[in-house]
């Protein structure tokens, strides 16, 4: 079993920043592929971005790409979302998720964090 728990969401003006992170629980932490997506009220769940288990590969939404970076430091169990260049349109709450199959990059994931919303004023 594995506890995802996000943080760092918040309030922030169109063209800022934020960087979401998510802290896991347990000491294998590497061996997961970890993503983040994103889902509005009303809509289906996105796929936002994926790094593998040592973050030799990554993978970007073509909405996000160039502004967000994924990344990881497994020493802590941690994964980052940085978001820089932020629209009033990524205004949603974020997820991150984890996965033990390496295959996985936008789904299935097997373990969900609860979710920290994100709110980009125009």
């Amino acid at each position: 079993q594995v506890q995802l728990v996000e943080s760092g969401g918040g309030l922030v003006q169109a063209g800022g920043s934020l960087r979401l992170s998510c802290a896991a629980s347990g000491r294998t932490f590497s061996s997961y592929v970890m993503g983040w997506f994103r889902q509005a009220p009303g809509k289906e769940r996105e796929f936002v971005a994926a790094i593998t288990r040592s973050g030799g590969n990554i993978y970007y939404a073509d909405s996000v790409k160039g502004r967000f970076t994924i990344s990881r430091d497994n020493a802590k169990n941690t994964v980052y979302l940085q978001m820089n260049s932020l629209k009033p349109e990524d205004t949603v709450v974020y997820y991150c998720a984890s996965d033990n199959r390496g295959s996985v990059v936008r789904g299935p994931y097997d373990y969900w964090g609860q979710g920290t919303q994100v709110t980009v004023s125009s």
